[in-house]
């Protein structure tokens, strides 16, 4: 709807919503610019405390997925009436641990009475101007990185239904509470501590072990949440003109994500993703089914996709896994083609 709205012309924006990208970009200084996103939704899991986790880490995710640092947010509460206040105080709680953890500060918020309880976070950080990391950019002959594994849509949707083994609802719940703060840090080369800005030292570490890390040759960079991997990874190939391969063996899934799929866990997000993107697929493997329908489950605090230049993408997956991050190299990119996405 918004690309129907009449354009503002504003010299500051440096990424607005012309290619859908993940959060907008607006000029402060020559050497400063604001990252400004917002997301929020109805419960995923059962307890409170978790879910104000997953909201957080969600709508955190999009800030480092634009290179940037979050700074500071706003909670987004919707909240029943008539609904326990101990169970918002928990939710926020959970939220707020979150933030701790990115060294983002919660300055303040709304909330309104509603139905159906929902909360999220407006959050806004910064980046350099020259150092913005949008989806478009990605160049022929760069290595695709992923860095989370798919299914915390069916999950959730087993989760609802009281279907999920809790084995299953436990790693889905590690993946949607771990920042991508960690793997921003390497992509993008930083290595600042919680809470700090870009050129201070984290009391009790030496000044040697905050220096900036390797550069990488990163062209571009997206996080993969409601529209699924094929969703985002469209969105990165229409932005760039290119044309991109995955490798459906190298992609990560999270345990039970299949067997979910088998027993007709299927949220109508992915129903709808895969309605409108997979005309832009070609299947150029023997591909099973629970894979390409775990290619448009939508993802709640997803891993980030990231093109780089292939003869670095290895260190990259490296260093990522060095660091804890469960990186995986799932495919190429290539120059623009059809069909746009083909799955080996």
């Amino acid at each position: 709807m918004l690309g129907k709205l009449a354009r503002q012309q504003d010299p500051n924006v440096l990424v607005g919503f012309d290619h859908a990208d993940d959060a907008g970009v607006y000029l402060i200084a020559p050497d400063q610019a604001l990252v400004q996103t917002v997301d929020f939704f109805t419960p995923i899991v059962d307890d409170p405390y978790t879910f104000g986790q997953i909201a957080a880490t969600n709508a955190l995710s999009d800030v480092y997925a634009m290179g940037g640092k979050p700074l500071t947010s706003l909670a987004l509460v919707c909240f029943p009436d008539k609904a326990d206040l101990a169970i918002l105080e928990r939710i926020l709680a959970g939220g707020l641990s979150k933030m701790i953890e990115a060294g983002c500060t919660v300055i303040g918020g709304h909330s309104i009475r509603d139905e159906e309880t929902k909360f999220g976070y407006s959050v806004t950080g910064m980046v350099h101007p020259k150092k913005v990391l949008a989806n478009s950019g990605a160049k022929p002959g760069d290595a695709l990185v992923f860095t989370k594994a798919l299914g915390t849509g069916v999950i959730s949707t087993a989760i609802k239904k009281d279907k999920a083994e809790q084995a299953w609802i436990d790693a889905a719940v590690r993946s949607m509470t771990t920042l991508n703060k960690r793997a921003a840090e390497v992509i993008t080369g930083a290595q600042v501590g919680p809470g700090l800005r870009p050129g201070q030292v984290e009391q009790g570490s030496t000044a040697a072990s905050q220096q900036p890390r390797r550069d990488y040759a990163i062209h571009a960079m997206t996080d993969v949440t409601g529209f699924g991997l094929i969703g985002h990874a469209r969105e990165m190939a229409l932005a760039s003109n290119v044309a991109l391969q995955l490798f459906s063996k190298d992609i990560p899934v999270l345990p039970g994500a299949r067997e979910c799929i088998r027993a007709g866990h299927v949220p109508g997000g992915l129903k709808a993703n895969r309605d409108f993107a997979e005309c832009i697929v070609g299947y150029e493997a023997l591909v099973s089914d629970e894979v390409k329908t775990l290619l448009f489950d939508p993802q709640t605090a997803g891993g980030l996709l990231v093109s780089i230049a292939k003869d670095e993408s290895e260190q990259l997956v490296l260093e990522l896994q060095d660091a804890g991050v469960a990186a995986r190299c799932i495919g190429n990119v290539t120059e623009s083609q059809k069909p746009l996405i083909r799955i080996y």
